[in-house]
């Protein structure tokens, strides 16, 4: 497609006859970079309307020092890291099932509790796809939380029983990363 086939909208692209929704899911998934990122962005967006926000991590370790965290806890989210770290890192593979399970377990309560209008799963369809935490008990988790808690899921290859239960799925595709090139993260752009 050229430019030239490209075109502003004339119409209104809005459905007829829209409702506001108490609460949303929101699923960031696919091969590509960004899901964590975007899912942070919401955060923001989330906390400048004065929303409570809680953020429980699957992978990342608490021990990183990473960005969104030192901001997020700053600006008073409660956060959970509570991964082991990568699993190519792991020097014991059930210490790291174990940690994850007990993740699962606290992202259980805060979703329950319905304290916050907003928690956000960091990188917890891992845990799905792996076995390492049932989707069932994810998807039940999900479906009795309190209906005014949102929810963001991250994480690559989401199971498609959480797909089926989310108001919204971006899937973000790999076309280039720096990577590719052999360049590592970047603090302050990948972390």
């Amino acid at each position: 497609m050229s430019n030239d086939d490209l075109q502003p909208l004339t119409d209104d692209p809005r459905p007829s006859g829209g409702r506001q929704a108490e609460s949303l899911v929101l699923v960031n998934t696919g091969n590509g970079k960004g899901k964590s990122s975007a899912a942070f962005g919401v955060m923001i967006r989330a906390l400048a309307r004065d929303w409570k926000v809680a953020v429980v991590q699957f992978v990342k370790s608490g021990d990183w020092k990473v960005g969104e965290e030192k901001m997020g806890r700053k600006l008073g989210v409660t956060w959970h890291a509570l991964g082991g770290g990568f699993t190519w890192d792991s020097d014991n593979l059930q210490h790291d099932i174990d940690l994850a399970r007990a993740a699962w377990a606290e992202a259980e309560k805060e979703l329950a509790a319905g304290e916050h209008d907003l928690v956000i799963l960091d990188e917890l369809t891992y845990l799905c796809t792996w076995g390492w935490v049932p989707t069932a008990d994810v998807v039940a988790a999900i479906l009795n939380r309190p209906s005014r808690v949102n929810v963001i899921i991250t994480g690559r290859d989401c199971p498609q029983e959480i797909i089926d239960i989310a108001d919204t799925v971006t899937e973000m595709v790999h076309v280039k990363h720096a990577y590719d090139n052999g360049i590592l993260a970047k603090r302050g752009i990948d972390y």
